[in-house]
């Protein structure tokens, strides 16, 4: 069936400025890391992404080596795009990264001139596109000049193969060093990707602060701590989750009595604004205005659905942010 995108879709979130730049994120983006890759269903794959768009979510995150297998995330995602978003292309924003091991040999890691640009290649050849919105460095390569790295990310910007630049997982000093790098090459850095949630909160004492100094914009991933901000574990650990799979994302050994107490009493808080304990979760990711947007997975439309239901709900009064706070501290 031929797909229509909704009329009202942009009614429904709202869209922040990244930083100093004029582009423009919904304050929720999807991510395509683990549920987009060969083995997954392709029907849920395209209702997903149907939805999310539907609702307003016109970012799209991936990286060279999502899957699994690797690169077969963009694949996928390149298929829908053909299949069903093409029409729409220039309301999409669409970014991918490099930074992890892709293939054998000395040039498929890190943050070499070769490995990157060879990696935004072969991502562009797999989502069949002629240029990405937003490209990222995964991650710092110790082993490659940071002037190496920046340049390569600069270039590929002149070449128009890229609209915009960011980095991921950048402690702050290092993240300065590539802001004024990247301003110097003429590609300022769009914006940071970093993992923040309410058990996750160290960028807030340099990162999140060094952002908003160099007025770049800032997402977080993983915002439901690898699904434990979720109903999923209230009551233990499920035998079909990913606690229980010896996932390397979320070990059962962090669930102990003290944690499953600290997720049932937020649980509560978010019971007394009706809300999920997911839905509080991503508000107080983005409480905060140097947070841009806040980066969801999802296996389900339904997911897509309460994390936009939650950006919609009222807003995070200082009552509840100083109880959250209080059971934060005491953790």
């Amino acid at each position: 069936m031929t797909y229509h995108p909704a009329e009202e879709r942009y009614s429904r979130l709202p869209y922040h400025a990244c930083g100093r730049h004029g582009l423009k994120l919904p304050s929720i983006a999807l991510g395509l890391w683990h549920n987009f890759g060969a083995g997954n269903d392709l029907d849920n794959c395209r209702a997903m992404l149907r939805r999310a768009f539907d609702l307003g979510i016109t970012h799209f995150d991936l990286a060279n080596n999502y899957g699994p297998p690797p690169g077969s995330a963009e694949e996928t995602f390149g298929r829908l795009l053909r299949e069903d978003l093409a029409p729409w292309r220039d309301e999409l924003v669409i970014a991918s990264k490099a930074g992890y091991v892709m293939w054998p040999g000395p040039y498929g890691d890190g943050g070499s001139r070769k490995y990157l640009f060879n990696s935004l290649h072969q991502s562009l050849r797999r989502l069949g596109v002629d240029y990405l919105d937003i490209f990222y460095h995964h991650r710092p390569d110790p082993a490659t000049p940071l002037e190496e790295s920046m340049q390569a990310l600069a270039d590929m910007v002149r070449q128009g193969k890229v609209l915009y630049v960011g980095l991921s997982n950048y402690p702050a000093p290092l993240l300065q060093q590539a802001a004024r790098l990247l301003d110097e090459l003429g590609a300022p850095c769009l914006i940071n990707q970093v993992k923040y949630s309410m058990l996750e909160r160290t960028v807030e004492a340099a990162t999140l602060p060094a952002c908003a100094a160099n007025g770049i914009g800032c997402i977080a991933f993983s915002p439901l701590a690898g699904g434990q901000l979720s109903d999923r574990y209230l009551h233990g650990i499920p035998a079909d989750s990913r606690a229980a799979s010896a996932s390397p994302f979320l070990s059962a050994s962090v669930l102990t009595p003290e944690r499953l107490r600290l997720l049932q009493a937020l649980h509560d808080i978010a019971q007394a604004r009706g809300q999920k304990l997911s839905q509080l979760a991503l508000q107080w990711v983005l409480r905060t205005p140097a947070m841009t947007t806040a980066l969801i997975g999802a296996s389900r439309v339904s997911q897509i659905e309460d994390a936009v239901a939650a950006v919609q709900a009222p807003a995070l009064d200082a009552a509840t942010l100083a109880q959250i706070d209080a059971l934060l501290a005491a953790r």
